[in-house]
């Protein structure tokens, strides 16, 4: 059943793939790696997009990673433009990305460069262990470090994260960019997130894993892809990995919350014009206790945007998720044409969403932004508010707030995301919009409301300090009874097809708070200091109790980003 669709589907890939590596054969430029999500380099371009004033002509912040080759052009405008007003802490991020990809530098002094190599071989750049430099060739190895260890008030346990890894990257011929990454982990998180892997039988964001001393998890974390240039407009990006949609904290369309997958994807920019094809392979739900073929899913994803004034952003976003039991729909492969007339020629037997999004820069300050989705709306139904069930959909709304009350680089984020019973669901436990039983958007799954706010201050270059709220309301289910909140089952099994609300169910309220004190000891390698704090309410957490948590860790972080728990 699943060998031959997936068999099929990488065979489609696979051959799109090769078709423009003989179309870009004679054309293509130098080609880039993507930036790593959650790296500094992401707050810094969004600081120079809304301190300029402007948005990227080169990509768009909605898509996320970015290519190195496509920042690296706006972050040398916004700084030649802006230099003499930017803080000194601007100046040093701004160096930082300059030494980390100084390939696409214009003026190569911009980077900086070591003042004592380690044997003259070693750290000749402070960004990389390695580097590697031919006409034919070029490439960097960084070591991976994260150590972490902390402490629950209520459990004497010690928590711990533990991972060691190689990051590779480079180029090949300056025609095709490749990039791998590996690492290995122990893991044993604060009590609420081992109630999850119980729950759903997924380590947030991971894949395999075997349980580790009892209460902690052990799995290898590994990604990679290759990229190229079909034309100077059209970037594509073959491999196995995360992306992100949206400029807010949490996404209605796509999060990096779920385990990696097998993608294919296509960026276009030409004009104000940005145009985004995804076509992935997900892992439908099943039961990690025994060894067997995982079933497969794919998805078939495009969004396009356009930058309407130099401050304006709005988009379009389509997807559809699907199986089949003996092959794979190619017509799904189509990047151009509108997924839903496909789905609807089919039969209707799969689940396809509908999004718009808008972001605009304000007054050098500020930004905007947000999103709203729907899978199945009747505007009939819609417009008698009748709670009717099929009318599902999730809408976020969020502002951020630079350089607040003219205090320079105190930078504060505020949102807010509200989605309704059923969303994300479908009629099958199979086609539902999750990833190895896990989210493919918000964490929480569905009906609820999420406000989240972030404040972050960075008084001096090398430290950083930074404080996030998050508030949930949701409503759960308890043994046999669906109102709508967990994803994974099907909407055949709701409650009622009429008044419904978002928060049905048992009430569960969340709120925490996490603090966070970083300090840059040497070039990447971070020294963390954090704080968690975590409160249940509602008639759910009576039915299944969750104690307060209080978690206190330290951690050294060298070349990754930080391990966090904010769902």
């Amino acid at each position: 059943m699943y060998p031959l669709s997936s068999f099929l589907f990488r065979t489609g890939a696979c051959l799109l793939f090769l078709t423009g590596l003989m179309f870009c054969h004679h054309s293509v430029d130098a080609q880039s790696t993507d930036i790593p999500l959650h790296q500094p380099a992401y707050h810094e371009a969004d600081r120079l997009e809304i301190l300029s004033g402007r948005l990227p002509s080169t990509y768009t912040s909605f898509v996320k990673p970015y290519a190195a080759s496509a920042l690296i052009p706006f972050v040398q405008q916004a700084d030649s433009q802006m230099h003499p007003v930017l803080s000194r802490v601007d100046q040093y991020a701004i160096r930082q990305i300059y030494t980390d990809y100084p390939e696409w530098l214009q003026d190569s002094t911009l980077a900086d460069s070591s003042r004592h190599p380690l044997w003259k071989l070693f750290y000749t750049s402070p960004a990389y262990l390695f580097q590697y430099h031919s006409p034919d060739l070029y490439f960097t190895i960084n070591p991976v470090l994260l150590l972490q260890g902390g402490k629950e008030t209520h459990d004497g346990d010690l928590l711990f994260v533990n991972t060691r890894g190689l990051e590779l990257k480079g180029r090949l011929a300056n025609k095709i960019g490749f990039y791998s990454f590996l690492s290995d982990n122990q893991e044993r998180p604060p009590l609420f997130v081992q109630q999850w892997i119980h729950q759903y039988k997924a380590v947030p964001g991971m894949g395999f894993y075997k349980s580790y001393r009892g209460n902690g998890v052990d799995y290898i974390h590994a990604t990679g892809y290759i990229s190229f240039q079909v034309t100077r407009f059209i970037d594509v990006n073959f491999g196995y990995g995360k992306n992100f949609l949206g400029d807010g904290i949490r996404s209605m369309f796509l999060s990096d919350f779920s385990n990696d997958y097998l993608y294919l994807k296509l960026n276009t920019n030409v004009w104000r014009l940005h145009y985004y094809n995804l076509f992935a392979e997900l892992t439908s739900q099943f039961n990690p206790d025994s060894d067997y073929l995982r079933p497969k899913k794919y998805m078939a994803l495009h969004d396009l945007s356009m930058d309407i004034t130099h401050w304006l952003n709005a988009g379009v976003f389509e997807s559809v998720i699907f199986t089949r039991p003996d092959h794979f729909d190619f017509q799904y492969l189509n990047p151009v044409i509108f997924y839903r007339s496909v789905e609807q020629q089919l039969g209707s037997p799969d689940k396809a969403h509908v999004g718009f999004h808008a972001k605009a820069d304000v007054a050098h300050h500020w930004q905007f932004y947000g999103q709203f989705l729907f899978d199945e709306l009747r505007i009939s139904e819609f417009l008698s508010h009748d709670g009717w069930w099929g009318n599902k959909w999730a809408a976020q709304l969020g502002a951020k707030y630079i350089n607040a009350f003219g205090i320079h680089n105190l930078d504060l984020q505020g949102e807010m995301n509200i989605v309704r019973p059923y969303t994300y669901t479908h009629s099958d436990t199979i086609t539902n919009y999750t990833n190895y039983n896990q989210p493919l958007a918000d964490p929480m799954g569905a009906n609820f409301r999420e406000f989240i706010g972030i404040a972050r201050y960075q008084p001096l270059p090398r430290l950083v300090l930074q404080g996030q709220l998050l508030f949930v309301q949701q409503g759960r289910d308890t043994t046999g009874v669906n109102w709508g909140s967990n994803i994974f089952k099907s909407y055949y099994t709701r409650q009622q097809d009429y008044n419904n609300r978002i928060g049905q169910g048992l009430e569960a309220k969340i709120a925490s708070l996490n603090l966070l004190l970083s300090y840059e000891i040497k070039y990447h390698l971070y020294l963390d200091l954090s704080y968690l704090y975590r409160k249940t309410g509602g008639a759910y957490f009576l039915y299944d109790p969750q104690p307060d948590t209080h978690f206190i860790s330290v951690a050294l972080r060298w070349d990754i980003a930080r391990r966090t728990y904010d769902f």
